[in-house]
């Protein structure tokens, strides 16, 4: 029987979903239809992405390592002890997590089969989307230092937050039977479960480690430059193409009123930690509060697919729905505060 099956690259679904499709699209388009522009939006996107090289390098670089040393081992052992020090040390693992998105799920289904406590795993959940290396340096870049360090603090107050409320529901009662019936916690093929591993700080030492190093070096490599890529070539036509005054009326100006509608927005128009932060810098260059744009992007970690798909495939909708109010209120307290500082 003949091969009916369309390749993907010529599936057009699976080639609009590609973001290199888009970084060549959309300034053909603006060369078609408003070619004054094309210069101005390609100017404004190269320049940004040059610019970023070096931190890409440093962060491809820093996350293959963790993934090489084994770094999942050692995080899973900071779940073991006394669940209050398991919520701390979630909390702030959660941001060096090096996972990709079809891990995080086994490695939480791997938490809870070894009877993690669910505050803890809840900690994890709530601050692992928020930040990582790449991300903090990436949004370090886009957004200033002093950004990147409210979004990695909002991460740990949001992981600590989370476990201990959820920790005082259970006491009470709350959340008595918490989880889905699992048949597995088999992992989708991306690597060996965490708690088989040993962690080596020196994974040049090991052929195999070395051959993870390099294959994760290029595949993140690659991973970041194709979305920063379409991420810088939006901020330019965000800048060459929407108003000012519409920006700062919709989450401009002070207020709780900014911060609340950024949240909400940001739950389903976030694209991704690596889009994020040029396209943010771009509002706010329009007149968007920084308290608002800290919690559109707070919230939007949260309520990303890959992290909603980690939370709903291993729990209840009760807990579900916790963890998304953990979001919006964290987002909105993160953006109060942070607007205040600034």
């Amino acid at each position: 029987m003949a091969d009916t099956s369309v390749p993907a690259w010529r599936n057009p679904l699976v080639i609009i979903r590609n973001p290199l499709f888009w970084v060549v699209a959309l300034p053909a388009a603006v060369a078609v239809f408003d070619p004054t522009q094309f210069g101005p939006v390609m100017d404004k996107a190269t320049a940004a992405f040059v610019g970023t090289l070096p931190i890409i390098v440093f962060a491809v670089t820093l996350l293959a390592y963790f993934k090489s040393a084994g770094a999942e081992a050692m995080i899973a052992r900071a779940f073991e002890g006394r669940q209050t020090q398991a919520i701390f040390m979630a909390s702030l693992f959660g941001g060096l997590a090096p996972f990709c998105s079809c891990e995080v799920i086994p490695f939480i289904a791997g938490l809870l089969a070894l009877g993690a406590p669910l505050p803890a795993v809840m900690a994890f959940w709530l601050s692992s989307p928020l930040i990582d290396p790449p991300t903090l340096l990436i949004t370090a870049e886009a957004l200033g230092w002093p950004f990147a360090v409210a979004k990695a603090l909002s991460a740990v107050a949001l992981g600590l937050a989370g476990g201990f409320v959820l920790r005082a529901a259970m006491a009470t009662g709350a959340f008595s039977n918490p989880l889905k019936a699992r048949k597995s916690s088999v992992c989708c093929g991306c690597s060996p479960s965490p708690f088989d591993q040993k962690a080596n700080w020196m994974p040049w030492t090991e052929g195999s480690r070395r051959q993870m190093f390099k294959d994760q070096w290029i595949e993140n490599a690659v991973f970041l430059c194709k979305w920063l890529a379409l991420a810088y070539v939006l901020e330019g036509l965000l800048i060459a193409y929407v108003p000012a005054a519409l920006i700062v009326q919709l989450v401009g100006g002070e207020g709780v009123g900014p911060v609340i509608v950024a949240s909400f927005v940001g739950m389903p128009a976030y694209l991704n930690g690596y889009v994020a932060p040029p396209l943010l810098a771009g509002l706010i260059e329009q007149g968007m509060q920084p308290g608002a744009a800290l919690a559109f992007m707070v919230a939007g970690s949260v309520s990303s697919i890959p992290a909603m798909a980690a939370v709903l495939s291993l729990v209840r909708m009760p807990v579900f729905v916790t963890y998304l109010g953990f979001g919006v209120i964290g987002a909105i307290a993160s953006g109060l505060v942070f607007g205040m500082v600034v």
